[in-house]
């Protein structure tokens, strides 16, 4: 891997671990489901932006409903459940249980797609779920119904994410035709319409204290901008670049950030738990994604 290829897959991951940290300042003061529709809006006009500049042809090849429905499953649940979880939980916890990913995939293809499960992948399982287990249990923030609620919430995003990997394969595989950008853009639409109803019935219930203030709007220009229109593009970049595996690899080094922008920039207590938790987690996601051992021919 090139020098350059290593400092963006380091930047993605440090981007993508700052959207934990942009939601943990943003969702406690405007709202969950305000914070997760703006960083959906957001992310769409950025997008549209990137597309007309780089005047990118708009032919989605017939797939336009399976791109909204992947958005949903991508973007708009995902988004939504996160930043219920940054009410309750250190942008570090969010960050780690996101690595659990790979793992709820597993478990999908297993019990929806037919897909065999190796022995290390069931091991891979067993490990996530038993450092999942050691985080919300020794962690610095005490073990409370709140406390299961976003881990829960958490766990609900991440098993969409795994659901969206099986139908994305299968919906917009090599043959589709469909450009990533497009289908980047059409997931933060759906998001958007799934998240607009929402963030009004939320609001209506209970009104954020305020709506302006450079600490709410900053953040969510990162979340929107930044964390979804850039990171997509430079995402899809790497992949071009060094091919989806190693693209794949930022899973790794997410929670790293993540838990260290809640410390740097929100004082989030760190404890040895994020060592053995995130270290269980680390691991499990290793046994999940490594290559299986080719089969001697005999």
């Amino acid at each position: 891997m090139r020098l350059a290829d290593l400092l963006r897959l380091l930047l993605l991951a440090a981007i993508w671990g700052a959207s934990f940290l942009f939601m943990r300042m943003v969702a406690p003061v405007l709202g969950s489901m305000p914070t997760a529709f703006f960083r959906a809006l957001l992310g769409m006009l950025g997008l549209l932006a990137v597309l007309l500049l780089m005047r990118v042809h708009w032919n989605y090849h017939g797939k336009l409903k399976h791109c909204l429905v992947l958005g949903l499953l991508n973007a708009g649940i995902p988004s939504a459940m996160y930043c219920l979880a940054a009410l309750v939980l250190p942008a570090g916890y969010s960050a780690i249980f996101n690595a659990t990913t790979p793992m709820m995939g597993v478990l999908i293809g297993m019990l929806f797609f037919a897909e065999p499960i190796t022995p290390s992948k069931a091991a891979g399982v067993a490990v996530g779920l038993f450092g999942v287990a050691v985080l919300t249990r020794t962690g610095p923030v005490a073990f409370d119904l709140q406390l299961l609620l976003g881990a829960a919430a958490c766990l609900v995003a991440t098993t969409c994410y795994g659901l969206a990997g099986f139908l994305t394969r299968r919906w917009l595989g090599y043959q589709s035709g469909v450009d990533n950008r497009l289908a980047a853009f059409a997931s933060m639409v759906a998001a958007s319409l799934l998240l607009l109803p929402l963030m009004a019935v939320s609001t209506a219930v209970a009104t954020p204290p305020r709506w302006t203030g450079w600490d709410l709007w900053l953040p969510l220009a990162g979340l929107g901008l930044l964390c979804n229109a850039y990171a997509y593009v430079l995402y899809f970049r790497l992949i071009s670049d060094i091919g989806p595996i190693k693209a794949s690899t930022t899973t790794f080094l997410i929670p790293i950030f993540g838990v260290l922008w809640g410390a740097l920039l929100l004082d989030e207590a760190l404890g040895w738990s994020y060592l053995y938790g995130g270290g269980l987690i680390a691991i499990a996601l290793w046994l999940v994604v490594r290559p299986s051992a080719a089969k001697v021919p005999r």
